[in-house]
């Protein structure tokens, strides 16, 4: 089996799927789309071709249960981050238990792990359906998963993203904003005419420190600790000798499972209201533009319960309850109404130039999906 899990990794590793999103003119996931759908046939599984963008493909396996018994999606992505820096990336390399390359960790090991309990799941006599969900676009705006989840529902579903085989309940959510200061524009020379926006946008800069020191100060999640916020981007004025007309800020705050999008916003709205009222000349916009909720999963939720007794069995260890201060599509699943829960192989390097995957782990989650399976799916 471990010699059957490296073969089916290096075959995805080998093959590129960088998200054009994130790197202009990225492989995407069409070839290697194929080299799932043509493998699930070829192992007798059910296979549909879900396209929620032209040229950006998922996959979705179908093990058709007798009837009766309860639905379990399994999900993982096959897009990649960029490969800059890296030697030979698309060409997997082992030493001992360690499948090097661009996507092992992140997240081809986790893929290869469900694509192997599908083909096993296809063997059982099991009354409810198994459906793997291989999606695009993970990496960038999880167009994949969005689409998936307004066509398949399931009884729960299990994410296998990168654990090193422990149990992932909770991860934080984000969102991104764009703060516009305004100014007026005029020569270098004519402080009677100018208005400096940058200058502006350090009162901004200002406040949403503070914003931070006191997200600091509320009480931490018990697993995610607190939530945070920090500048990322920043661009303005026109030239040197002129006082420039705009400023343009891009933040990203880091939230919490309670933390609504309503309440974040109401947080930055606040912070401008105050630097207008302490400044008449203060002139500023905010829009929101992604929002990616949080995610948290009870810990003594069925599915929680039954990975974390199935796991020990075969693993001869308890896994521990775990977070993650990542985003994952397992918050998209959660808020479909599914419930989910993160646990995937091991290995080091996710987006980092040197990346691999535990080979080990990689096969022994996959044998954990199929005792799953079988016991939730019976």
């Amino acid at each position: 089996m471990v010699g059957e899990a490296t073969d089916l990794l290096q075959r995805l590793v080998s093959i590129d799927s960088v998200n054009p999103d994130l790197v202009p003119n990225g492989a995407g996931e069409s070839e290697i789309a194929r080299f799932v759908a043509q493998w699930l046939e070829q192992e007798g599984v059910e296979v549909v071709v879900d396209e929620p963008v032209v040229g950006r493909p998922n996959i979705v396996g179908i093990v058709r249960g007798s009837g009766g018994g309860r639905s379990l999606l399994l999900n993982a992505h096959m897009d990649t981050v960029g490969v800059t820096g890296m030697h030979r990336p698309h060409e997997p390399m082992v030493e001992g238990n360690r499948l090097y390359g661009r996507g092992a960790y992140d997240m081809k090991g986790g893929l290869a792990a469900i694509m192997l309990a599908t083909a096993q799941a296809k063997k059982l006599a099991l009354r409810g359906d198994v459906i793997l969900t291989a999606v695009a676009d993970e990496e960038f705006a999880s167009i994949g998963t969005q689409s998936i989840v307004k066509q398949w529902h399931a009884d729960a579903a299990i994410v296998t993203e990168p654990t090193e085989l422990q149990m992932c309940v909770a991860h934080k959510g984000f969102m991104w904003f764009e703060i516009v200061t305004r100014g007026t524009a005029a020569h270098g020379s004519r402080p009677d005419l100018g208005r400096d926006a940058i200058g502006k946008m350090g009162h901004v800069l200002v406040g949403l420190e503070q914003l931070n020191q006191s997200l600091q100060t509320r009480p931490a999640h018990r697993l995610l600790g607190h939530g945070s916020l920090h500048a990322s981007l920043i661009q303005g004025g026109q030239e040197l000798s002129s006082y420039p007309e705009q400023c343009t800020l891009q933040v990203e705050r880091r939230t919490l499972p309670g933390e609504t999008p309503e309440l974040v916003e109401a947080e930055f709205h606040d912070l401008l209201k105050q630097l207008r009222a302490a400044d008449a000349t203060f002139e500023a916009s905010l829009k929101t533009a992604l929002v990616r909720a949080p995610f948290e999963v009870a810990e003594d939720a069925a599915i929680v319960k039954l990975v974390q007794q199935q796991a020990s069995e075969l693993l001869g260890r308890t896994p521990e309850i775990v977070s993650n201060a990542a985003w994952m599509d397992a918050a998209l699943l959660s808020a479909a109404g599914i419930s989910t829960v993160v646990f995937g192989p091991g290995g080091a390097g996710a987006h980092a130039i040197v990346e691999w995957s535990d080979l080990e782990q990689v096969k022994q989650c996959s044998d954990v999906l199929v005792s799953i399976t079988r016991s939730f799916c019976a």
